[in-house]
């Protein structure tokens, strides 16, 4: 398994990067994926998430500005951030997982 980001650099406030992430060894379509940040001693955070069905998820710090997608075909993630902020200043990830197992804890 093999996930490749690339796009990053540096933009000033106020402007716009498109990261993209390749994936490899595994069937793309069929897991959900992401997008991690972590700044430089803060802990890891999720920053967006995008569903088989591609239903999205963001995180509220960037809502409205970020859009996550996907292009199964491509085996490609990507994420189009735009209003870039000084906060936005993070390595960030990309990542995937299944679809999951319910479980209910219920007397």
């Amino acid at each position: 398994v093999q996930l490749k980001e690339s796009g990053g650099g540096q933009v000033q406030p106020g402007g716009s990067l498109r990261l993209s992430c390749v994936g490899a060894g595994f069937t793309f379509r069929n897991y959900n994926l992401a997008w991690f940040r972590q700044a430089p001693g803060q802990e890891r955070e999720l920053v967006a998430s995008i569903s088989v069905s591609a239903e999205t998820t963001y995180s509220a710090a960037v809502k409205d500005r970020f859009a996550i997608s996907r292009d199964n075909s491509a085996k490609t993630l990507y994420l189009q951030m735009n209003r870039l902020k000084p906060d936005d200043t993070a390595t960030y990830y990309c990542d995937y997982w299944g679809q999951g197992t319910r479980v209910t804890v219920s007397s």
